[in-house]
């Protein structure tokens, strides 16, 4: 039968240090201190210094990091189609990593410079373009199409 004397606990018992055996009165814990507390051991984090401030605060933040919106773009220029591209053919980001001249993988842009001369005729398709690129490209009788970068 269920009564108040014979209930049993729902919660652990708590360890009662130095209580005879040959550990002593401190039973292995040292003195005094939070180690040597009830609940002392398993509360202290991994950066937990002893009192003194951590490392983590004490070492200078400085910067900004983007990286989470950040935007790479892979950069080619003028010259590269020239040797690369015969005329009437389309530039984009498939037929540049073909030839080989965009390598890396993952999400990325690319932006075309007017570094060098172009005598070709080209379909030009990226995300970004210099002014003088697009005035070479024009020029020779070609077209920029810019791809949007969403």
């Amino acid at each position: 039968m269920l009564s108040l004397n014979n209930l049993e606990s729902t919660s652990k018992k708590r360890k009662r240090i130095g209580r005879g055996g040959d550990k002593g009165g401190t039973s292995g814990r040292g003195h005094k201190g939070q180690l040597a507390r009830t609940g002392g051991s398993h509360k202290l984090g991994a950066s937990f210094e002893g009192g003194q401030m951590p490392l983590v605060r004490r070492s200078p933040k400085k910067g900004f990091n983007n990286s989470r919106f950040k935007k790479e773009y892979r950069i080619v220029n003028l010259q590269e189609l020239e040797e690369k591209f015969s005329a009437d053919e389309i530039v984009n980001i498939e037929s540049l990593t073909k030839k080989g001249i965009v390598k890396g993988k993952g999400e990325f842009f690319v932006k075309i410079l007017g570094n060098g001369n172009l005598s070709k005729k080209l379909i030009v398709q990226v995300h970004k373009i210099s002014e003088t690129a697009k005035g070479q490209v024009e020029k020779v009788g070609g077209k920029v199409e810019l791809v949007s970068e969403a």
